[in-house]
């Protein structure tokens, strides 16, 4: 400001603030002059750059978005995003809820193995075929069905699935070593070690890498294969007990290097060419559900505020007789008779449920109407977890649990929830489950325990003994008679098979279920007894999901 601006400023204020908003604007106007100038030798100003790329439009002009490469964009932010995934995780309802929700929907009790061995490629007869079947469910079952599977002893496989997955969802990736460690009493020496993404990182001090490079503790040649990790002896965050010395590093190849054996499963979900670790299922939406975290709080504080009826005494002057109201409402502790807390500073007043406070003479009380509880709460809230659910692929829902609107738009959230499941599903089985079946298959062969002859001399022959399929828990039925009628329909077609159907309806095992109806049927013939009849089935087919039964307001549809 010169000298003129100043006078101005000092008889007409008025004049100097308009004088300083209109240089303001010619500032702003000549810095949008240049931008435009800069660009209008290429395409800014044309296509694109009149819309999504336009750098002179107003809300466009501070949009100073770069391009950086996955290491830059992710890699240097993930630990950030990790530790705040946690914390909403552990603080915030609506995180843990997605969390646990997609666990329980995707893996449940276990994606539970399904043996689908090439029969035809290999040779074998239907018998044969059957006792190859037996023997793999019954060994994988004193596998995985035990503790013994765990290298810590405290899972089962099935347990692994679900911590394996849960762990990705909140840290971005996790990571499971695949070790041999002889036991007593444990017949396969297969262990799974489940490592936290945290333990993985690249040393502080210079490690022995061959001249590749390291990101975020995943080392990768000269032409961008992954080649081994780094892990830490310890967790970064650990405390609580006694930890002495420097962190112990130690460096895992991804493969054997006499056999090829993989020696680390990486769980986590590439979103860009050359990233090399996973982002927490919550990083894009963090920001807005930490804001949506304390909004809640705030309403249920002011709700909890505004539930407290609390009287305050006023006297007008001094009164030294005895106050009828002194002892009521107050705590055990400070009642005249009981000790004085060494804490209390005396002039301190707290709000309390039907609480009679006495004030000084001369002091009077006000308060903030809050108004609440706010009328526009629900809404608002609602309006925001339709966005959060879309960003996590869900319906809103799923993710609340509210089936409050009509048969079709429920069962339309549970097919369109279900696409996800089953991406996700496939997802695990191939890169989890998989990979460690294999290794245990190799081992029950290698101790004489599984007969596949020729198993190691080719590794089609090997992928024909190894192919499995995972089946997980069944999506559920809004109308069990139609979606059963549908499963048959599915099997006389040659459009599906009766283990899947079965193990997608109730997550039960077909071959289960026909050896025990056959010992049912032979037992009620024994004591002379008939299975019930099969209810007719209805002429006309049902219309419980036409337009016409759905409630007109979309509220209050009644769910089988």
């Amino acid at each position: 400001m010169n000298i003129i601006d100043k006078a101005i400023a000092a008889f007409a204020p008025g004049v100097a603030a308009r004088r300083e908003i209109a240089r303001t604007e010619i500032v702003r106007q000549q810095a949008i002059r240049k931008v435009t100038n800069n660009y209008s030798a290429g395409s800014n100003g044309r296509g694109y750059g009149k819309h999504g790329a336009s750098r002179t439009k107003k809300n466009m002009f501070f949009w100073g978005a770069k391009a950086g490469d996955a290491d830059t964009d992710i890699h240097k932010n993930v630990k950030t995003l990790r530790e705040r995934s946690r914390d909403l995780h552990m603080g915030s309802d609506i995180v843990a809820a997605a969390h646990k929700g997609l666990r329980t929907n995707i893996v449940g009790t276990g994606l539970k193995l399904s043996p689908a061995f090439d029969a035809e490629r290999l040779g074998l007869d239907e018998q044969q075929a059957e006792e190859l079947r037996r023997s793999i469910q019954s060994e994988w079952a004193l596998w995985a069905e035990t503790t013994k599977c765990d290298a810590a002893g405290v899972n089962d496989f099935y347990e692994l699935q679900a911590l394996a997955f849960i762990s990705t969802l909140m840290s971005g990736d996790v990571f499971a070593l695949m070790p041999f460690l002889p036991r007593k009493w444990s017949v396969y020496d297969l262990k799974v070690n489940l490592i936290e993404a945290d333990r993985c990182d690249t040393p502080n001090s210079s490690a022995n890498t061959d001249g590749n490079k390291i990101q975020s503790g995943v080392e990768v040649d000269s032409d961008g294969m992954v080649v081994a990790y780094h892990f830490s002896n310890r967790h970064p965050g650990a405390s609580g007990y006694n930890l002495t010395g420097a962190n112990d590093w130690q460096r895992v190849q991804k493969y054997g290097s006499k056999t090829g054996r993989v020696n680390v499963i990486h769980l986590f979900e590439s979103e860009r060419p050359g990233q090399r670790r996973g982002i927490p299922v919550v990083s894009p939406i963090i920001e807005s559900l930490k804001l949506l975290e304390q909004y809640t709080h705030a309403e249920l504080t002011a709700a909890v505020v505004t539930s407290m009826y609390t009287v305050f005494i006023t006297t007008p002057t001094e009164d030294d007789g005895d106050d009828p109201f002194e002892t009521v409402g107050m705590p055990m502790d400070e009642l005249p008779e009981a000790q004085e807390r060494p804490d209390a500073t005396g002039n301190e007043l707290k709000m309390g449920a039907g609480a009679i406070v006495r004030t000084d003479p001369g002091e009077d009380v006000k308060f903030a109407d809050p108004t609440r509880p706010n009328p526009n709460y629900e809404a608002f809230v609602r309006a925001l977890l339709k966005q959060i659910a879309a960003a996590l692929e869900l319906p809103y829902e799923i993710l609340t649990k509210q089936f409050t609107s009509s048969y079709s738009a429920s069962r339309g959230a549970l097919l369109e929830a279900w696409k996800m499941y089953r991406m996700r599903r496939a997802w695990l089985s191939k890169n989890f489950c998989q990979p460690i079946y294999e290794e245990w298959f190799v081992e029950a062969v290698a101790k004489g325990r599984i007969s596949a002859p020729g198993i190691f001399d080719d590794p089609a022959i090997f992928a024909a003994y190894t192919k499995a399929e995972w089946h997980g828990p069944s999506q559920g039925l809004l109308d069990p008679t139609k979606e059963v009628q549908a499963s048959v329909m599915r099997m006389e077609n040659n459009l599906s098979t009766a283990t899947r159907e079965t193990a997608e309806i109730n997550g039960g095992s077909w071959e289960d279920n026909v050896q025990q109806r056959s010992y049912e049927k032979k037992r009620l013939k024994e004591l002379g007894l008939t299975e019930g009849a099969a209810p007719a089935t209805p002429s006309e087919p049902s219309n419980i999901d036409d337009e016409d039964n759905d409630d007109e307001d979309g509220e209050g549809g009644e769910q089988n």
